[in-house]
């Protein structure tokens, strides 16, 4: 017994031919391109790995062409073949919906006219065809598994060209057929190993931002998007292996689909466990969003600025358009031809999906996040950059400045105290950085124009700005009466400062079609802290500028991130003893911070705390407003504040503390 395999080298192929090298006996005959033969070798280093040596020496690569008459082979291995193979399998083909129309065309319906032609030419016993369940297009029902053409609407190139494949092979007379047609294929149950996003791996993506935006355990509302069917890739070859096999099966097809299929929200809640992100709890009715008129929606989307809007949303995600418009299936996947052939056996049924859709979302992000979304590192973002870093003395601009050096960026050091910056070029440059240093005091204008001035007579581009510099000011209104001083120099550096520093560079960075600006924020801006009515205006003056200015320069190539910092550990909040109890990240862990935006340069940045305040204030502000009077009952106003010592602070703080854990209040 033998057997010719086409798309072996594939997601399907390579493990059906694991199976077969492992549980069946002869030659396995492999079609491959002349220039994919050292692919084929990794392969074969794999199953000899799998399989074992012997085994492995069972293949035998035949240099071919899919899209060529008989699959591109000479006349003379024709010959040499002929008789010999009794099962050909033909799983070559493009499982890609975004694919052009012309490349399925040629190879899904061209290679299967080849490959009959071949396996007639070879005078083989059975041809196994793996299709797809997308022959079935919008069918509005059970799809059965005997039922081909049952004038079905074909949305899209790919439904037709699987389609044409499958009537192909069912139409010719000369060598006994069977059709595979496999679910939507996802990785390895056991391994979570998968070779290209596809399916529901475009939204893995948006899953992982939901989790960084959204608290695990607060529950959202979805839509009912539906039905799918996802099956993994181990079951299917195990499948097709097995049913191959199986006598008196010929002139069937075999649906390799999950009988009961996943509705799209219960698939999302298990990647969504997995990834340890927010679940949807109640899902609108399907029913009740079918019954409304679509046109209203359809002609909104058509109008410029959005479908402009929605192809941005769609592209920062990594979701094609054409994958949003087919994500639902019409179908129902009738599976009695599949559950006689595979009965008995341990792949009866596939495997639930959560019982590995964990293994599937680690195995994307550990192996292929970084290469899909992250994309460049950040030392090939920054190599060469000149990065502006405000603040740069101390703290956070300190910790980013060095980060941004060690990737091999240019930072341009700007604060007040020149010895502190020496101090940090000094350590830049002992480590094989360079860093140049600007004393400027951002809080005086005239001051900024001078700083605009000399950076660019000295450098040719300033690619990046991180507006890191600022003040805080932590005093209750109730000590403010007569210091509206304490507003306007807050005000002054915090806003005015930066809004200065970004209209010096923005002409600059618009001419050159480039430019990158990071405004440090706060998560006082989303929760609204008491006391802090002087730094959070501030800080959310510089928010507005910002989404107002950044829609107008985007087409320009400038983009902006803003950074809602959480409790930072530096010099600015030693001084409010009150924060020594209270959790804060490190300066490094800030910079990072910094340079991830640098980097991926997303609109926002902050944590799950932040977005959580910001979320109950829109649902309850009352509500939000009491719990925060409690917080400024408990907390007083800073030492500082009131003109008293440290040790004043410290007893006092203790002092409330005490009292009111004594209350029974837990905090």
């Amino acid at each position: 017994m033998a057997y010719f395999v086409t798309g072996a080298t594939g997601f399907i192929g390579r493990r059906l031919i694991e199976r077969l090298l492992d549980q069946r006996q002869g030659k396995v005959y492999v079609l491959v391109r002349a220039g994919s033969t050292g692919r084929l070798d990794d392969l074969i280093e794999r199953w000899r790995a799998v399989a074992g040596v012997s085994a492995a020496k069972r293949v035998q690569p035949v240099i071919g062409d899919l899209c060529r008459p008989l699959l591109g082979i000479e006349g003379e291995q024709v010959t040499e073949l002929r008789g010999k193979v009794e099962h050909f399998f033909h799983l070559a083909a493009i499982y890609d919906m975004t694919a052009p129309a012309e490349q399925n065309t040629a190879v899904n319906v061209g290679g299967s006219t080849h490959a009959v032609e071949l396996a007639r030419a070879l005078e083989c016993k059975c041809l196994h065809h793996v299709s797809s369940i997308a022959v079935a297009g919008e069918y509005p029902g059970r799809f059965e598994e005997d039922m081909f053409d049952e004038g079905q609407k074909l949305p899209s190139p790919y439904h037709r060209t699987k389609f044409e494949a499958e009537r192909i092979v069912r139409e010719q007379p000369y060598v006994p057929w069977r059709v595979y047609r496999p679910g939507v294929v996802v990785g390895d149950s056991q391994t979570g190993e998968m070779d290209k996003i596809d399916g529901p791996y475009y939204f893995f993506k948006a899953i992982q931002r939901t989790r960084k935006l959204i608290p695990e355990w607060l529950p959202l509302v979805g839509l009912d998007m539906g039905k799918t069917n996802v099956v993994p890739v181990d079951w299917v070859a195990g499948a097709l292996d097995h049913i191959a096999h199986e006598s008196d099966l010929d002139g069937r097809a075999f649906h390799l689909t999950d009988p009961k299929g996943q509705k799209v929200d219960e698939l999302y809640n298990e990647f969504a466990a997995a990834a340890h992100a927010p679940r949807v709890a109640v899902s609108v009715d399907k029913r009740l969003t079918d019954v409304l008129p679509t046109w209203p929606l359809s002609l909104a989307l058509a109008l410029p600025p959005l479908r402009q809007v929605r192809s941005i949303t769609l592209r920062e995600l990594g979701i094609p358009g054409e994958v949003i418009e087919h994500m639902e299936l019409k179908p129902e996947f009738d599976t009695r031809e599949a559950a006689r052939a595979l009965k008995g056996s341990a792949l009866e049924n596939p495997p639930a999906l959560g019982d590995y859709a964990p293994r599937l979302w680690d195995y994307w992000e550990r192996e292929m996040d970084s290469g899909l979304v992250r994309g460049r590192s950040l030392q090939e973002e920054l190599t060469g950059k000149h990065v502006l870093i405000t603040g740069a003395s101390s703290g956070i601009g300190w910790a980013a400045a060095l980060k941004v050096a060690a990737a091999g960026g240019v930072p341009l050091l700007v604060a007040r105290n020149v010895e502190k910056l020496e101090e940090l070029r000094a350590e830049i440059v002992a480590g094989g950085g360079t860093a140049y240093v600007y004393a400027a005091d951002l809080s005086d204008m005239e001051s900024v124009d001078r700083l605009v001035e000399r950076v660019l007579a000295d450098h040719r581009s300033v690619d990046m700005l991180v507006n890191n510099a600022g003040r805080s000011i932590r005093r209750s209104i109730a000590l403010s009466y007569d210091r509206f001083h304490d507003f306007e120099r807050t005000m002054q550096l915090n806003y005015f400062g930066a809004v200065k520093l970004i209209i010096g560079l923005m002409g600059h960075m618009r001419e050159r079609g480039s430019g990158h600006i990071v405004n440090i924020s706060s998560i006082g801006v989303q929760t609204n802290p008491p006391r802090f009515s002087a730094y959070v205006a501030s800080k959310a003056a510089l928010d507005a500028f910002t989404r107002v200015v950044s829609s107008e320069v985007i087409g320009d190539g400038v983009t902006f991130t803003t950074i809602h910092m959480p409790l930072v550990r530096t010099p600015m909040i030693a001084p409010t003893k009150m924060y020594d109890a209270f959790p804060a990240i490190t300066p490094e862990a800030a910079g990072d911070m910094i340079c991830e935006a640098l980097r991926t340069r997303p609109k926002h940045m902050g944590t799950r705390l932040g977005t959580f305040g910001e979320v109950a204030y829109t649902l309850a502000p009352r509500a939000v407003d009491q719990l925060l009077h409690l917080a400024y009952r408990v907390f007083p106003d800073s030492a500082a504040s009131k003109g008293h010592s440290d040790t004043e602070e410290r007893a006092s703080f203790e002092q409330i503390a005490m009292a009111t854990l004594t209350r029974g209040v837990h905090w």
